[in-house]
């Protein structure tokens, strides 16, 4: 008997994390290069302000990347050489990169297997006379402890930078991340909720700090020093600090003031794929089974960016690299979210870090995969993932 064909076709693969785009952006895109303004300018400046009121603060600056954010927070806090800065194992390179850039020293503090945010538990014992800030990643969309957290940073007299590349939609106790800590940081990738291609941004409780921000993202120039081209006349800027080239371009920022006014809309979607899934799933016979993301906490919101399930072969039948491979096979494009940083030989070398000592982190980072969930997935595209799960599992 012949081998039953691919779920999906070479030709017709399901791509993870493809953006929904429409075609009002399409048309923004090409109107900002009619004008010729295509770096940073009108377009981001709006950006900014609608980000800011769906935020609810006064102000946000757009900037190149998450990571760009991230750095800049640091900085606007003067590390400085030895300072700590706590984060969880279970993360994009990024995080603990920005740290390193901006001169402090990453610590880690493992985390809580059921949500897989950073344990706050942890996160206390890993604090000394050197730690000056704590860096939460809302992992997934899902909110970390904050109260905890915060409750920690308000004990210790320590900054609180939010990693809320997964949270653009996600809120903790009716408040929206980001607006908890000192800092929150965003990302507009494009695997994110809401999508410039590559972008990110910045909120800040200190208007001081996003200040500075803004001019250490454009080379440490005064601030607009960008209008210096407009109609107005030219206008000299002035080196203030030496800077960075993070700025946001309008060519980006096009997509972005279509994207944000959908961010809710896209968010419901996602949560039906997410219910299609956990009811799917739940299902599995014994022997066969994956493990799913936990539920909702009460209060909060999650922004359900990653539908994160665990490969554990003693309960799936399957190695994770291998159920990865098979699901390639069948058409459907998979990820990993993320390996602990710990298994990575960098961070082994330059700071002694070992997945022994984040027995969590290490453990969830060897089984998790990622499924497709995204405002464009169609109910045939669902019904696709969860068939070749199930192929994949042997159970059909």
């Amino acid at each position: 008997m012949s081998e039953r064909p691919p779920v999906r076709s070479k030709e017709n693969f399901l791509v993870f994390g493809s953006p929904a785009l429409e075609q009002a952006e399409i048309d923004e895109v090409v109107a900002c290069l009619k004008s010729r303004w295509i770096g940073t300018g009108p377009r981001t400046a709006q950006f900014e302000r609608d980000f800011a009121a769906y935020k609810g603060v006064p102000a946000a600056v757009a900037l190149h990347s998450c990571t760009a954010a991230l750095h800049l927070a640091m900085v606007a806090l003067n590390l400085k050489p030895g300072d700590e800065v706590i984060t969880t194992p279970l993360t994009f390179c990024a995080t603990v990169n920005a740290i390193l850039h901006a001169g402090g020293t990453p610590v880690l503090a493992d985390i809580d297997p059921v949500t897989l945010n950073i344990d706050p538990a942890k996160v206390r014992a890993k604090i000394t006379p050197r730690t000056r800030a704590l860096l939460p990643v809302h992992f997934a969309g899902r909110p970390c402890d904050m109260d905890a957290l915060l409750a920690l940073a308000a004990e210790h007299k320590l900054a609180v930078i939010e990693d809320c590349a997964h949270a653009i939609e996600t809120l903790y106790h009716g408040r929206h991340a980001g607006t908890l800590g000192d800092f929150g940081c965003f990302s507009f990738y494009v695997t994110k909720n809401i999508i410039t291609g590559e972008g990110g941004m910045v909120i800040a409780k200190n208007p001081d700090d996003l200040a500075r921000i803004k001019v250490l993202g454009l080379h440490g120039m005064s601030a607009d020093a960008w209008k210096r081209f407009g109609d107005e006349g030219y206008k000299h800027y002035a080196v203030v600090e030496a800077g960075f080239k993070y700025n946001m371009m309008d060519i980006q920022a096009a997509l972005g003031i279509h994207q944000l006014p959908r961010v809710d809309a896209y968010h419901e979607r996602r949560v039906a794929v997410w219910e299609a899934y956990d009811q799917a799933f739940a299902q599995l016979p014994k022997g066969k089974r994956l493990g799913l993301p936990a539920p909702q906490e009460p209060n909060t919101l999650h922004a359900r960016h990653l539908y994160t399930v665990l490969v554990d072969k003693d309960q799936s039948g399957i190695e994770r690299d291998d159920f990865l491979m098979a699901m390639t096979k069948q058409g459907i494009g998979v990820g990993v979210h993320y390996l602990s940083l710990p298994e990575h030989p960098y961070y082994q070398q330059r700071l002694g870090w070992s997945t022994e000592q984040y027995p969590e982190a290490a453990r969830i980072g060897r089984q998790i995969v990622s499924l497709p969930i995204s405002a464009r997935l169609e109910s045939g595209d669902v019904a696709d993932v969860i068939a070749a799960v199930r192929r994949v599992l042997g159970v059909e």
